[in-house]
This record gives structure tokens, C-alpha cells and sequence, in this order.
């Protein structure tokens, strides 16, 4: 049993009530919970005196807040950990939800990228959060691979994998490539390729490039070098995560502290790989987890909530992640399902696709 379990089983009928009233309340207002207003919804009749020292109680426990003297209490960030744990009521998915969620469906498109792209879009529309998808890697053998220049400083790789599926690829080439380089590297991972997949390559080109040293030229040798981490990692990494709807997490009537919450949430959610990292982190859990605030060190500075929960392909691999992130005022028993709802959605869309 978790602390928070434990202290909530130890918790009086009434204790429980207004500590439950007090956090819903905040979820629903944002507004700190004074003893008269709960005076007015308790299912007992109690003096607001006799709140407010079941109040100062839950204070001194940890589980309330008092942001302003005399301004009534809202919950910690251990307050709404227990509340998550061992009062939320969690409902169904909305029928209007669903349907904005499967209405990204229509096309049947085999565009697995774009189908995931549509989802993320749906899924912080009907949230008014910023949805987290990250795709599944593309684990198929490659059958070839073309680099087109865009530029002296841009680039293209062209990766056409055995199933059909084609990926193109922009990065950075080292300084002083020319077309004839260009060639001279696609050639040599051409014939190493035989049917290798992206991740199993690595080992293979840094063997064959010590091999074979002095038969390939200097330019494609370091093209070749330079690609391996963009292809094999650091780029797969960024093109999986689609990050959709951070305008929603910026309303009309904010405060100058919720912008500045909101400011650094979005420098949070320009590092795509460390929020790639992250998901991947919580694709170890079967089922939706929540973390609040600093739970989840990534967005610990802007104070942020985050419901994810993993999906799988057909055979039951974990695979991917969506997720929502949110200030920690989230209407949870409304999130949950919705973001639920959509990891099993996506994961019978994988499937099907194979």
C-alpha cells in the first residue's frame, strides 16, 4: 500500500468529503475553496468553523495549500497525487469525444505518419491540451538508400524499406560533399545493406568503413560517419514525436504567472528528444499513468500534468505512446478515458496495418 493509500484509508468520512470537495472544486474553477462554500455542498450539515479546522488538519498533512491568507486552500501537488490514486472517479469517453476521434479515420489512408499526425490533432482539440503521439519505429529492412543535395548545408536521405515504405530524411552533411561523394557513400551502404533494418546497421558500417578504410573516399567515409546517429537515433527520434495543440494551452484571461508557466512549457516541449525519451520511458506500464508536476522531471519547471498511456502493435508489443500534457488543474476523469480511448484506437490502426 502507497503512503498516500494509506493516509486516505486512515481519513475520517469527513475528512475524506472535504479534502474530495476541495480538489474537485479546484479542478473544475481553478479558485482556491473557502469553508463557506463547502458548508453549502457537504452532504452533513456542519458549521464552516468545523471546516476550517478539518481544513487546518489536511494543511498540516500536506494534502492543502493556502496561496493567499485567508483565501481558502487548494490542493498540493501530494494532494492531487492521493486524489488521482484513490478518489478519481473516471468516466466514460463522451460520445461527441469519440466521435472527433474517429472521424480522423475516414480516409483508411495507409499513411501511417499522417493517420498519427490527424490523431494528435484530434486528440488535443477535444482535450484543449497539447497531445504527445509517438510513432513506432519503422523496424522493415531497407532496400535502398539515396542522398539528394538541397544546398551546401542541407540534405535529403531517401530510405526505401522492403515492405514499400519510403522515408525522407533532412540533415546537415558535412562541409565540402559533392554529388559524385553523394554517390560514392549511397553505393557503399547499398551493398551492405542486404536486408538490414535501420538500428541493425550501425555495427555493421563502422566495421565495414575500418575494413575498408582506404577504399572509400575521405568526403563519403564522412558522410557515411556522420549519418549513422541522425539515422539510427537522434533523428528517428525527432521525426517520431508529433506535438500537436499548444495553442490551447493559452487562454484569454491567463495571469502574467500562468504565462510564465506556459512560456516555459513551450521551451519544455521544443525538446523533442527528451520528451521522446520520456514516452519511451513510460511505455514500460501497461494502462494510462499520470504524472503531476515535478513526478515528471521533464516539465517539473512549468509545474505541468501529464496523462499517457502506451499502445500496442499485433503482437502486443509496446510500441508507441499518446498522451496530453496540461496544467495541473487537468480535468483528469474527463483525460483519462479520452487519452485510453485513443492509445487503443491507434494500437488497432497499427495492427491492422501490420
Amino acid at each position: 500500500m502507497t503512503d498516500s493509500a494509506r493516509l486516505l484509508e486512515e481519513m475520517n468520512d469527513r475528512s475524506r468529503e472535504v479534502f474530495r470537495r476541495v480538489v474537485e472544486s479546484y479542478l473544475e474553477t481553478g479558485d482556491p475553496v473557502g469553508s463557506r462554500t463547502l458548508t453549502r455542498t457537504l452532504s452533513e450539515q456542519v458549521s464552516a468553523a468545523t471546516i476550517r479546522n478539518v481544513m487546518q488538519d489536511l494543511e498540516f498533512l500536506g494534502l492543502l495549500d493556502s496561496p493567499h491568507v485567508s483565501a481558502g486552500r487548494i490542493p498540493t501537488q501530494t494532494g492531487l497525487r492521493m486524489f488521482v490514486d484513490g478518489l478519481l472517479e473516471v468516466s466514460d469517453v463522451d460520445a461527441t469525444d469519440r466521435q472527433k476521434i474517429d472521424a480522423t479515420l475516414g480516409d483508411n489512408s495507409s499513411d501511417v505518419g499522417g493517420m498519427l499526425d490527424r490523431i494528435g490533432s484530434a486528440l488535443s482539440g477535444v482535450t484543449h491540451g497539447a497531445s504527445l503521439v509517438l510513432a513506432p519505429k519503422h523496424e522493415a529492412p531497407i532496400k535502398h538508400i539515396e542522398f539528394v543535395s538541397l544546398g551546401h548545408d542541407r540534405a535529403l536521405v531517401v530510405l526505401v524499406f522492403g515492405d514499400g515504405h519510403v522515408e525522407n530524411r533532412l540533415f546537415t552533411p558535412p562541409p565540402g560533399q559533392t554529388p559524385s561523394s553523394m554517390r560514392e557513400a549511397a553505393n557503399f551502404l547499398n551493398a551492405v545493406i542486404e536486408g538490414r533494418t535501420l538500428s541493425e546497421l550501425q555495427t555493421v558500417i563502422r566495421e565495414e568503413i575500418q575494413k575498408r578504410r582506404q577504399e572509400i573516399d575521405s568526403l563519403a567515409r564522412d558522410l557515411v560517419e556522420s549519418g549513422l546517429v541522425l539515422w539510427a537515433d537522434e533523428g528517428d527520434q525527432h521525426e517520431r514525436l508529433i506535438v500537436r495543440g499548444r495553442s490551447n494551452l493559452l487562454g484569454t484571461d491567463e495571469e502574467e504567472q500562468d504565462l510564465d508557466r506556459i512560456r516555459t512549457l513551450f521551451d519544455d516541449l521544443e525538446r523533442k528528444r527528451d520528451i521522446a525519451d520520456f514516452l519511451e520511458l513510460a511505455e514500460d506500464g501497461d494502462g494510462v499513468r499520470i504524472f503531476i508536476g515535478s513526478e515528471n522531471k521533464l516539465f517539473s519547471l512549468s509545474g505541468s500534468s501529464l496523462v499517457v498511456s502506451p499502445y500496442m502493435n499485433a503482437d502486443r508489443k509496446i510500441v508507441g505512446a499518446v498522451g496530453v500534457i496540461g496544467p495541473k488543474r487537468l480535468n483528469y476523469g474527463r483525460i483519462v478515458p479520452i487519452v485510453d480511448y485513443t492509445a487503443q484506437l491507434v494500437g488497432k490502426l497499427i495492427s491492422d496495418r501490420g
